[in-house]
């Protein structure tokens, strides 16, 4: 009988061969796991993340409109000059004054023009300033009593271009012009009377009188009107051909999304102490201009309605998403157009650098902001009372428009319109969410 006994190297390399083969099944069963967990899981192509944020959005404003929290409303989503999502929802007009239920309502379109309410302040006046800067025909720091003779005074000489633009000059945060003038020079003439309400410079306190100073000074600087140097300055070289002041003066816009039925919160801000606005030399009864129909392509703003004839540097135009984002566009690409550079990127940036108050000039930029809350760094954007709001994200190369025609519910059973805030920062978070999908972060 023969009898084989394995050398010692034969015994070692069978040890060598059974541990490579456990070492293969083992990673075997690795891959397959591997592929198990992919086949299992939703793979987020871009397609994939597109239809994510649409179907989002669409929850999110076609639920506030089915519950009658808003009557309608448009937005755009652009990222790398492609625009991702545009959408109307809802109603241009569903209800009439006495808040009846129109029979139909009017349905809302992708270019129904707005009341952009206070977008006016950097859409329009910011912009302006941002030209007359880059002309060279005015200075950020100029003191504001170069232009306006008011101003000249020891509590005011301090206050230059900057501090109204950042809200900062210390002037009344609101005030019924229209109790004591009728027209845009009383006033400017008026405001240039009233004494500082806060230290200048010292804290960001949220005023329109600014703004409407800041419309007065393009005008004086420019020595056109001020509706007539955006037109010429901005709208027409950016081909926003449905961006203007008082649509109703022509007939070319069909397409008005309705907005409050008056002015009723206005009128509260004027009788109800408890808001804060009380003034001493206001007496709420001794002025009774109050409009007593539906606005629809007249400014919701009173001041700008009642005292400066429709047109003002705080509010007044009137824009499409369409429009918006033309001027969007040109300040994410810098200053560039597609005909050239319509602003230098100097002076871009300028507008959007921080100051110690976290915001830019004229643009909102503190991520505290409850519209944009926690966006990347360089975010900026700003909202208008009627619902309108404008976010951008240079960082990603991205900006939603959404305009919403939030007054025409009517007040709530509290006094107040219904607080879009929510739906905003909804909307902003979902584009967040699409952003790291997209980008796998």
């Amino acid at each position: 009988m023969n009898v084989f006994i394995d050398t010692p190297w034969e015994v070692e390399n069978r040890k060598i061969k059974i541990i490579l083969m456990r070492k293969k099944l083992l990673f075997i069963l690795i891959l397959l796991y591997a592929f198990s967990t992919i086949s299992n899981s939703q793979i987020i192509t871009p397609k994939t993340a597109r239809v994510n944020l649409i179907a989002g959005i669409d929850s999110i404003l076609q639920t506030k409109v089915y519950k009658d929290e808003i009557p309608g409303a448009v937005i755009e989503i652009k990222k790398d000059n492609q625009v991702i999502y545009k959408h109307a929802y809802g109603y241009a007009q569903k209800y009439d004054f006495k808040h009846l239920l129109l029979n139909p309502p009017e349905k809302m379109t992708v270019d129904n023009l707005f009341d952009i309410a206070s977008l006016t302040k950097v859409i329009g006046t910011t912009t302006s300033i941002m030209l007359l800067v880059d002309r060279g025909l005015l200075k950020i720091d100029d003191p504001v009593f170069k232009y306006i003779k008011a101003f000249d005074t020891p509590d005011k000489r301090s206050i230059t271009i900057r501090h109204l633009l950042t809200h900062t000059a210390g002037l009344y945060e609101w005030y019924p012009l229209y109790y004591r003038a009728s027209i845009k020079e009383e006033s400017y003439k008026l405001i240039g009377t009233l004494p500082l309400m806060f230290p200048v410079g010292e804290q960001r306190r949220y005023s329109d009188l600014g703004f409407v100073l800041l419309g007065e000074i393009v005008e004086i600087v420019s020595g056109i009107p001020l509706e007539k140097f955006m037109s010429q300055n901005i709208f027409v070289p950016l081909q926003m051909k449905n961006t203007t002041y008082n649509p109703l003066k022509t007939a070319k816009f069909k397409k008005i999304a309705a907005t409050s039925p008056g002015n009723p919160y206005e009128k509260r801000m004027v009788y109800d102490s408890t808001l804060g606005y009380k003034i001493k030399e206001i007496d709420p009864s001794k002025w009774n201009g109050w409009r007593t129909y539906i606005l629809r392509g007249e400014v919701n703003d009173g001041n700008a309605w009642y005292a400066n004839g429709g047109i003002s540097g705080a509010a007044g135009l009137f824009s499409t998403v369409e429009d918006l984002q033309k001027l969007v566009d040109m300040l994410i690409n810098r200053g560039k157009t597609g005909s050239g550079q319509f602003i230098s990127e100097k002076t871009v940036q300028l507008f959007l650098t921080k100051d110690k108050f976290n915001n830019g000039l004229g643009w909102m930029m503190d991520p505290d902001n409850s519209f944009m809350k926690n966006g990347p760094e360089g975010t900026f954007g700003h909202t208008g009372f009627t619902g309108t709001s404008i976010s951008v994200i240079p960082q990603y190369n991205m900006s939603v428009i959404l305009l919403i025609n939030r007054q025409n519910t009517g007040l709530l059973s509290t006094g107040e319109y219904y607080n879009v805030s929510p739906i905003r920062l909804q909307v902003f978070n979902a584009i967040l969410k699409y952003q790291k999908q997209i980008s796998g972060k």
